[in-house]
């Protein structure tokens, strides 16, 4: 009986038409969830306006969803490592699609705002989801990039959120934007269909059918036996409580450590997307200008994703993210000194691929820390809890705006969070992730594994 390791299997595989069918597949899921999560923003004036509500009140309903969010980063990135990641995602295109076009028939603040927890719900639940995914099943060489350009996708939502919003809200009300984003729930049974299933839970599960199928088309060279066993490393098999996996085998310290460059990196993409246009309003630039600083600061966003993603393939992707953060805050800090427009321009793209296009790299490597069987749950749990500074960016950066401090001061108090997130990332034991773990065993025992031509 031959026995294949699967884990080496997928990080030696070739790129091929099974890894652009993935691919394309959470690059569509993370459009449609950015989709969903930019509309309530783009349709908030006409809201208020709508339901006669001030900005205090529309302020919290805008922000029910990230609450939701966070709730859903957590139990339904634990759900996936128990039911599988096919019908976890499907669960959350279900809630985000459904709950979001319910909100559209809403009348009142309150009933609007339970909807978007709801939908909430699903739009943070499917991200771990898709990033654990993703990273199972990329070659190991290009697996940082291709993290990083499905995350492009969110950018993409955005945009068709903006351009449906100047198309429909005008002349069909807000309600139109909403409505239309219970479309993709059709999606669900060709997710179901076409998506694969997570390795780890068809070895535990020994659904050799699916797992003999999935097999054949990441790595088609590959010429199978009637009686192959498929396994995983010690590290990747799945037991019975994933959360409290997340801190043994030398993972403790780093599990927090994430849970902290999580909050920060989402504290500083928080405040900047929520006060960036009226911090800059403030310091004397027209309402034109102010907007292109957020333009000018998305562009950022997209660069650093990208070239973040091809650094962390090229180099230690731990200490590319360490960078990344403390750039953020030099730049965040740069912002306070006075310069001509056309520089700050500059410096507030460099910020944004300093702050979001470094969360983007850093969800990629949370994927990658953690072994397959507790992937999702370890990036739900972190981006969870990091989802707490999405929450209290807006409040905090708005309270020292109400203080009318200096405004170099709200500028310092981003940096702050840039330059923390950087020394909780220096203090991740990378010898304790997932693939230095297996690298190690593959070096350092000789397993009875055949060599499988990929």
């Amino acid at each position: 009986m031959h026995r294949i390791d699967v884990h080496k299997l997928a990080d030696e595989a070739k790129f091929n038409r099974f890894h652009a069918l993935v691919l394309s597949w959470c690059v569509l899921i993370i459009i449609i969830d950015g989709y969903d999560l930019a509309v309530a923003g783009i349709a908030l004036p006409s809201i208020m306006k709508d339901m006669n509500v001030d900005a205090s009140t529309a302020g919290f309903m805008a922000s029910s969803a990230l609450f939701g969010m966070m709730f859903g980063a957590i139990f339904l990135g634990t759900l996936s490592d128990r039911i599988g990641r096919r019908w976890t995602i499907s669960i959350c295109v279900f809630l985000f699609s459904v709950f979001t076009a319910a909100a559209g028939f809403a009348s009142d603040p309150y009933t609007f705002s339970v909807l978007r927890f709801l939908a909430g719900l699903g739009i943070g639940g499917v991200m771990p989801n898709i990033v654990a995914q993703m990273t199972e099943y990329s070659p190991k060489t290009i697996r940082s990039r291709m993290v990083t350009i499905m995350f492009s996708g969110y950018a993409v939502g955005g945009i068709l959120a903006a351009l449906v919003g100047k198309q429909f809200i005008e002349g069909y009300g807000w309600q139109s934007v909403f409505i239309a984003a219970g479309v993709p729930v059709l999606l669900i049974p060709f997710i179901l269909k076409m998506m694969p299933e997570s390795l780890p839970f068809l070895i535990k599960h020994h659904d050799d059918t699916h797992l003999r199928q999935v097999v054949s088309r990441l790595a088609p060279d590959l010429r199978m036996e009637a009686h192959e066993e498929f396994l995983l490393p010690a590290e990747d098999k799945a037991g019975g409580a994933p959360v409290r996996q997340l801190f043994q085998d030398g993972r403790g310290l780093s599990t927090i450590m994430f849970w902290i460059a999580f909050f920060m990196g989402l504290f500083m993409i928080y405040a900047l997307s929520s006060w960036l246009t009226k911090l800059m309003a403030m310091a004397g630039y027209s309402l034109g200008s102010a907007l292109t600083f957020s333009l000018a600061l998305n562009v950022g966003a997209m660069v650093g994703a990208i070239s973040g993603g091809w650094l962390a393939d090229k180099f230690n992707i731990k200490y590319v993210l360490v960078i990344m953060y403390a750039l953020g805050a030099v730049f965040l800090y740069m912002m306070t000194i006075k310069t001509s427009q056309e520089v700050l321009y500059v410096i507030v793209a460099l910020v944004g691929t300093c702050t979001t296009g470094a969360q983007i790299v850093a969800y990629a490597y949370c994927g990658q820390y953690y072994p397959m069987a507790i992937r999702s749950t370890g990036i739900g749990m972190a981006a969870g809890i990091g989802r707490t500074g999405a929450i209290m960016a807006p409040l905090l950066i708005g309270l020292l705006v109400s203080l009318k401090l200096p405004l170099e001061q709200n500028f310092i108090a981003i940096a702050t969070a840039g330059a923390l997130g950087a020394i909780a990332l220096a203090f991740i034991n990378h010898r304790a992730s997932a693939s230095t773990h297996h690298d190690d065993a593959v070096r350092d025992t000789i397993p009875p594994l055949r060599e499988v031509p990929v």
